[in-house]
């Protein structure tokens, strides 16, 4: 398969199918290099010829990459979407082009460097770059909590269980994971939508840490509605997107 430019031939060497539309690939690609946190672009060309390509965040950290040779995506099979069903259809084997070029901002030296608690707040597939960044050797030591937040839809949305228990042995008491599930009442789940728990200050107390404007930081990722509301929410409460520029307590990024 001759690549499309900027773009390199991978193949498909594993695949996790979570529920009937959620799944993972692992895809053997030569050459690239990221930083903890971004994203790269999945290809594919159509019937039609017709070529299509969508941003998809890495989940694996870029030392198991380098180690590897493989990057790893949580995707999304939506019926209405253009890429995502074609992904749908790869296996062990399959070829599918990947983006010469990773990019994103959503990184651990992105940070900024006073902030000692960390809220990774993710809905769906927005958890995948958080994974990465907790999983890499450059994740620092001085953070004295990480929380990191997965609301889904119903129970079976929350993957990678094993990575989340391999977190907790990793980090030990300073890691807290909260599950919030909208459609279903699960177990030590949170329920509700994120910006409400935030306005509501619900999150903080199962936490059992305050948000705190000289040691907090904020990320979210994933629905755009979420990462709007949550930000609003926030702002309504006094923190300031975090900008390049001029330091703040949170930042975003869309995931779709």
């Amino acid at each position: 398969m001759t690549p499309h430019i900027g773009f390199v031939c991978g193949s498909v060497v594993s695949r996790v199918d979570w529920t009937a539309r959620l799944f993972s690939l692992r895809v053997k690609v030569e050459g690239l290099s990221y930083v903890a946190g971004q994203f790269t672009k999945l290809g594919m060309y159509d019937n039609s010829g017709e070529f299509l390509r969508k941003a998809y965040s890495i989940v694996n950290s870029p030392e198991n990459y380098y180690a590897t040779g493989e990057l790893e995506f949580l995707i999304i099979a939506d019926p209405d979407g253009a890429l995502s069903p074609n992904l749908h259809t790869l296996y062990s084997g399959d070829q599918v082009m990947v983006g010469e070029q990773c990019a994103g901002f959503m990184t651990l030296e992105e940070i900024p460097s006073q902030a000692t608690e960390l809220w990774l707040i993710a809905t769906g597939t927005g958890i995948g770059p958080y994974f990465s960044m907790l999983q890499s050797d450059e994740f620092p030591d001085h953070y004295t909590d990480v929380v990191l937040v997965h609301a889904v839809r119903y129970e079976e949305d929350l993957v990678y269980k094993e990575v989340v228990s391999a977190l907790q042995l990793k980090y030990g008491e300073k890691f807290q994971y909260i599950p919030i599930v909208s459609r279903e009442e699960v177990p030590g789940s949170l329920q509700g939508r994120v910006p409400h728990l935030i306005e509501k200050r619900i999150l903080e107390s199962h936490a059992g840490l305050k948000l705190d404007m000289d040691k907090s930081f904020v990320y979210l990722c994933g629905n755009p509605a979420m990462v709007r509301d949550s930000a609003q929410s926030l702002t309504d409460r006094g923190y300031n997107k975090h900008l390049r520029r001029k330091s703040g307590h949170f930042s975003s990024e869309n995931y779709w």
